[in-house]
């Protein structure tokens, strides 16, 4: 092995703990002890589908009330990712003429003060001079949009971490796009990367040691996340009339609202002229694009007004009562 003068080797990952025979309960638990690989995303803010809070909510053991990925369920795009994940790395053989094996095992940084480092490897990649880890993805045709300009900012973070992890030179992504395109992307190991990536991972991590949640990106995941860590209120009122920061995000909000209201009522107006000019045409084209306007087919349903009217009983013989949701007003 050539060196740079100053530079130490690396050195291999950590086996934490072996996984051919843990549940799929022990596993999410052990990876609770750490930021795995596929944690690296959402951690600093770039999973498109988890926020760095509800992540926190899962490390500190809080997620009890958040919704829960069945893995048996069929309609779930991870269902399939972990069902095809054996065929998208035969596959990737057969394109690359690369072998692979499975690991078993959650891996972890050898540098002690990186011990909250974890990472599983789809596949590591054997007898390759160039390349040693294999990342297997699957992604339909929502996630598809994401691999347009190639592999998104989450994955090239999930893959760093396992390089950082790990030591390793270079990983391979190999993605099933729709179930029909194989695509394989080389990604190499960038030290400056991997660098940066640690010290936000630290970061997000010091919020799990220090037990605080983690600011709100304003995402969905987030909204979520809120909900659950703060179900009930408890019926008193906050003065925040001397905190100027907070007084100032309530002006920004009054007026981010305000703009939103204007540009919703000038979008409809926009609309309307459309279709306006469109009268009973189905569809019209543009310079720069087209727009369609048609009719959806009619639908069966049941009244239930009438319905309870008729048979009064039947609320008292079938109740299903919804659980309330706290909702945020604005009064100025």
């Amino acid at each position: 092995m050539i060196l740079t003068a100053g530079v130490e080797p690396r050195r291999p990952a950590l086996k934490l703990v072996k996984t051919k025979t843990l549940n799929r309960d022990e596993w999410l638990n052990v990876r609770k002890g750490g930021i795995g690989s596929s944690d690296a995303g959402a951690a600093v803010g770039l999973n498109p589908y988890q926020s760095p809070l509800e992540l926190w909510l899962v490390k500190t053991g809080r997620d009890g009330g958040l919704p829960k990925v069945d893995p048996n369920d069929e309609t779930n795009p991870m269902y399939w990712g972990a069902l095809l994940e054996p065929i998208v790395a035969a596959h990737y053989t057969k394109r690359s003429g690369n072998r692979v094996r499975r690991i078993n095992a959650v891996l972890q940084h050898p540098d002690q003060d990186k011990a909250w480092m974890l990472a599983n490897i789809d596949r590591e990649i054997v007898g390759a001079a160039d390349v040693q880890i294999l990342e297997c993805k699957t992604a339909g045709e929502f996630g598809a949009r994401l691999w347009r300009d190639g592999v998104p900012d989450y994955v090239v973070c999930q893959v760093q971490h396992q390089l950082a992890v790990t030591g390793k030179a270079a990983a391979d992504v190999c993605v099933l796009i729709c179930g029909q395109e194989i695509r394989i992307y080389r990604i190499e190991r960038d030290d400056v990367l991997i660098n940066r990536l640690i010290e936000l991972e630290r970061q997000f991590w010091r919020y799990v040691e220090m037990d605080v949640p983690p600011p709100a990106d304003g995402s969905d995941s987030a909204d979520v996340a809120l909900r659950c860590l703060y179900p009930h209120d408890a019926g008193h009122t906050l003065d925040l009339t001397q905190d100027r920061d907070l007084s100032a995000t309530f002006a920004d909000l009054v007026s981010v609202r305000e703009e939103i209201a204007h540009r919703e009522q000038v979008e409809a107006q926009l609309m309307q002229k459309i279709q306006q000019r469109m009268a009973d045409a189905s569809r019209a084209v543009f310079e720069t694009g087209a727009v369609s306007w048609k009719r959806s087919k009619d639908s069966l349903g049941v009244d239930m007004e009438k319905l309870l009217q008729a048979q009064p009983d039947l609320l008292q013989r079938y109740p299903l009562t919804k659980p309330g949701s706290r909702r945020f007003l604005i009064s100025t």
